[in-house]
């Protein structure tokens, strides 16, 4: 048994140091070598589409042009409808605060009759020896104050703007006049007070303005 091993081994050794074996070897791992990178080239090369999947693709590519176009109109008419509630719903509050304008217009003549009224009585006129005109006066100046309480209470506001810098916006000039010991550009005298309805100017007060002599 054990010579049989020993020859065994020597065959084996003279068959791998065989140099027909040494020489073919580098042969066959060459042709291996050139199957293997022949291979691989054809599985890196990537089959043209079929005219049905190019008719998909661009169908794809349509769809999705359409879904942006679609989407940005979409944004856009939200931004729309939110501006126009926006406007309408100050074109309400608008309504609400100064819907009552023309009315309150109105009303300005009738404070300011009241106003004159009690500026012409005499104020030495005005005690218990002439009853009749103390009463007339007390219920005419009760009046003119309610009345103002009235306008308050709905945003109108009197302005008595004297000794005031001139504004434009909320004054009208009726004469300028120099007048000694006053700053030029302020205002002297007040023929009809102005008003003004939840801050917006309903009627500019007529002033007579100081100017430079």
């Amino acid at each position: 048994m054990a010579t049989w091993c020993v020859r065994a081994i020597r065959q084996g050794s003279s068959i791998i140091a065989s140099p027909l074996l040494v020489r073919a070897t580098p042969r066959l791992l060459c042709t291996a070598a050139q199957q293997k990178s022949s291979g691989t080239g054809t599985e890196e090369e990537k089959p043209e589409p079929s005219a049905a999947e190019k008719a998909f693709i661009e169908e794809k590519t349509q769809l999705e042009e359409q879904l942006k176009d679609i989407t940005d109109k979409y944004k856009r008419a939200l931004a729309d409808t939110e501006n126009l509630r926006q406007r309408s719903q100050k074109m309400i509050d608008d309504a609400k605060l100064y819907g009552i304008q023309g009315f309150c217009k109105d009303l300005l003549e009738v404070a300011d009759i009241l106003e004159k009224a009690t500026e012409s009585v005499p104020k030495t006129e005005i005690s218990t020896a002439n009853p009749h005109l103390k009463n007339l006066y007390d219920g005419l100046v009760m009046t003119e104050v309610q009345i103002q309480k009235v306008f308050q209470k709905h945003g109108l506001v009197k302005l008595n703007p004297d000794g005031q810098k001139f504004d434009p916006y909320e004054h009208e000039a009726v004469f300028h006049a120099p007048i000694e010991g006053k700053e030029p550009g302020t205002i002297a005298v007040v023929t009809k007070v102005g008003y003004k309805l939840h801050g917006r100017n309903l009627r500019p007060a007529l002033v007579g303005v100081v100017k430079a002599p």
